[in-house]
């Protein structure tokens, strides 16, 4: 995560993270191909390349096929997995990643310290059009490998980058680099848990620097699953156990990760045993869910953050006061609970609360529901006549989207229509093109446990998320004070100061924070799905 959903952006949580027919198929068929595998549902990813992958469902496969540098325990703190040590200077600068010896792709190429400085070039490399370039940003010699000053309009067309490697990135020997920085960041080891730090094997290269065209179709990693064929657009991602895997072992042979256009198909799936994990389970079935499922209908804290967000680049939304007036139209306690059945909860502010730095309610007035100030203040400011809200069909979102229409047309007496494209990846194109997309509905689960990973990413000028081209300087400025404070402890003064201007630009509504609502069949046990919006793949069992 889609990104999330970060990022993971959730196509149906969101993650954080949907209304043609699904693939279908059964757990037994499955079985057949993978002995003593078990099958779990997902959208279709964007991506299968680490460095372009910003939502839930890419990344939950990228999870079983890779083994990322660190992963986090309970309280959130970063822990080695495929490295041995993660160690840096007195300012934070200059980190040195020594990996544990041993470790393989799985096509049995030795796992190096090149694979990752090849990797991240790729990613930071601006030509390549990475989604999640923005995350190697902190990385010394990042600007060079863009095509021009990102303050500067440049040319039509923009130069060649100064550069093609990154000049942090140095090898000492064939098990250890260093990383040094721009600037010191205290919580760079968090950050390293991330996707995009993932490395890609020898094998994955046309040439340096450039990546196989079919190598997403059937990417190659270091962790204990791997690729079974090819991907299977729209249909399925099967992997299979790497033999002798050198990290934590899965009890399971095998995942097929099937991929559905349609929550109520894959709820519907899931019920008849066809499924063996759904990890959101929709809205429409949740007052059902308990019945149907018994104690296999299970909940868990999540990092997810829904929200609409306004783009910028549409002159009908460039006014605060109208980012305000709409807030104030919307019930979201009214929503949670008649929508989401307090399965979730209303967000007045823009952090999870399950960060300790998160505060509550820090988006104050202009959340709390105030239909008759709302109209007041959305007439003054000359608010448009139709309110347009764009959302991905593949994500379940229509009741809630319907229900918040209805509150905007009875508040600002103004006509509010949704509006729907396939999947999340239409949608965020369709963003990015600057389309009439009006209001558009996302989400966000976080990349790693950090307070800035909530503000960087998602309204920085130069976030990797910042769809709707939201800038403002002096945010940018705190949430970059913030990380070269000398710790996070400290840092977290400067991330608070930024979410506060956040409060009052309004860039996108918050609207829910929400929780981990999932099921599984009678053929699994120990399914749990952590803060991040993913099944845990090592936990998880075939039941005796």
């Amino acid at each position: 995560m889609p990104g999330k959903m970060p990022w993971k952006m959730a196509a149906g949580a969101a993650a954080i993270v949907l209304l043609a027919s699904g693939c279908s198929g059964s757990s037994s068929d499955d079985a057949e191909a993978l002995p003593n595998s078990i099958s779990i549902g997902i959208v279709e990813p964007t991506s299968l390349i680490p460095s372009n992958v910003v939502e839930t469902g890419g990344s939950q496969v990228l999870a079983s096929l890779y083994y990322p540098l660190v992963r986090f325990n309970k309280n959130s703190e970063p822990y080695v997995v495929a490295a041995q040590s993660i160690t840096h200077d007195k300012a934070n600068r200059v980190w040195t990643i020594k990996l544990k010896p041993g470790f393989t792709f799985s096509n049995g190429e030795p796992v190096t310290a090149d694979n990752y400085i090849s990797a991240w070039n790729y990613g930071a490399y601006g030509p390549n059009g990475q989604l999640a370039s923005y995350f190697y940003s902190r990385i010394q010699g990042f600007a060079d490998l863009q095509s021009k000053d990102p303050d500067d309009d440049g040319p039509a067309e923009a130069p060649e980058p100064k550069a093609k490697a990154l000049s942090g990135l140095k090898k000492v020997n064939n098990t250890t680099f260093t990383v040094t920085l721009s600037a010191g960041f205290a919580g760079w080891e968090s950050v390293m848990g991330y996707d995009a730090f993932l490395p890609l094997p020898k094998a994955a290269w046309e040439s340096e620097g450039v990546l196989k065209k079919d190598f997403a179709d059937a990417p190659i990693g270091n962790g204990p699953f791997k690729i079974k064929g090819k991907w299977q657009h729209d249909q399925q991602i099967q992997v299979e156990k790497v033999a002798d895997f050198k990290g934590t072992v899965p009890k399971v042979n095998g995942i097929t990760w099937r991929i559905y256009q349609d929550l109520t198909t894959q709820y519907n799936d899931l019920v008849a045993g066809n499924l063996d994990v759904e990890t959101q389970i929709p809205v429409e079935s949740l007052s059902q869910a308990s019945g149907d499922l018994g104690d296999r209908f299970l909940k868990s804290p999540s990092s997810g953050f829904a929200f609409v967000a306004f783009p910028m680049y549409d002159d009908k939304y460039k006014s605060p006061q109208v980012r305000r007036a709409i807030s104030m139209a919307i019930n979201r306690q009214e929503m949670t609970e008649q929508i989401f059945l307090g399965s979730e909860t209303a967000a007045t502010s823009f952090v999870s609360p399950v960060l300790q730095a998160a505060r509550k309610d820090t988006c104050k007035q202009n959340c709390e529901y105030n239909p008759v100030k709302a109209r007041q203040m959305y007439d003054a400011a000359g608010g448009p006549s139709e309110i347009k809200i764009t959302y991905n069909a593949d994500g379940g979102h229509k009741p809630w989207i319907d229900a918040m229409c209805n509150q905007i047309k009875s508040s600002l007496g103004v006509n509010c229509v949704g509006a729907t494209v396939p999947k999340l990846t239409d949608l965020l194109a369709k963003v990015r093109a600057h389309e009439d997309v009006g209001m558009y509905r996302l989400a966000w689960s976080m990349d790693y446990p950090l307070m800035e990973n909530y503000l960087g990413p998602l309204y920085t000028s130069d976030g990797s998320s910042n769809y709707g081209g939201y800038k403002n300087a002096t945010f940018d400025s705190l949430v970059k004070q913030g990380s070269e404070a000398p710790t996070v402890a400290q840092a977290t003064k400067y991330w608070q100061n930024a979410e506060d201007i956040l409060a009052q630009d309004m860039p996108v509504l918050p609207l829910r924070f929400s929780q981990n609502l999932f099921g599984h069949s009678e053929r699994v046990t120990d399914v749990t799905m952590d803060l991040f919006a993913k099944v845990d793949i090592y936990q998880i069992d075939i039941a005796s």
